[in-house]
């Protein structure tokens, strides 16, 4: 009989992971303490030990997870904020389960972190209202996800199979992103 593995440990990495699939998979309503625990192969309340908080603790950490975007600096600032909102927006692609909580959460922790990183360095690159374009930009990335995911199929019970890449929508972001760094520059 073969030895029995031992069972891998709890972490709050582990957790959020687990609380993704779920989301993803089958919709943030359906995320409970409970169905977490049975994925994780714990009692529920041995979640509590990563997030006292509990359910608040666990959405306010999923909201962060996709929310708090960091980059390199790039040679000017539109190249800066290009690069922010295309990796935001593939990590909000990557998990539309959470997208309501990303558009509705108030940023805090590593999510206010990163946006004050993002409004730093877009000042120290010669932009005047970073803060705005850091608000506008934030605005754009979230709308047309948004809008990308509702046209998707993801939500709808009726869609067997939801598109996750769309090469039209790729084009409209870039299109978009496009207008509006320009509509920054003045």
């Amino acid at each position: 009989m073969p030895a029995k593995r031992p069972p891998v440990p709890l972490s709050r990495e582990r957790i959020l992971e687990a609380a993704l699939h779920i989301a993803d998979s089958q919709g943030l309503r359906r995320l409970t303490m409970r169905r977490l625990g049975d994925a994780l192969e714990v009692e529920a309340m041995a979640i509590y030990h990563h997030l006292p908080r509990g359910k608040e603790a666990l959405m306010d950490a999923l909201a962060e997870h996709v929310t708090a975007v960091h980059v390199e600096r790039a040679a000017t600032w539109q190249e800066t904020a290009r690069a922010w909102c295309r990796a935001g927006r593939e990590l909000l692609r990557e998990h539309p389960g959470v997208l309501a909580l990303a558009l509705t959460k108030p940023p805090k922790g590593a999510t206010a972190v990163a946006i004050k990183e993002q409004t730093e360095q877009l000042a120290d690159q010669g932009l005047a209202t970073a803060a705005e374009a850091v608000r506008a930009l934030r605005a754009f990335m979230f709308g047309s996800v948004a809008v990308e995911v509702q046209q998707s199929g993801w939500a709808d019970p009726e869609v067997d199979e939801w598109v996750r890449r769309d090469e039209r929508a790729d084009l409209d972001f870039e299109r978009g992103l496009d207008a509006l760094l320009k509509g920054l520059q003045t």
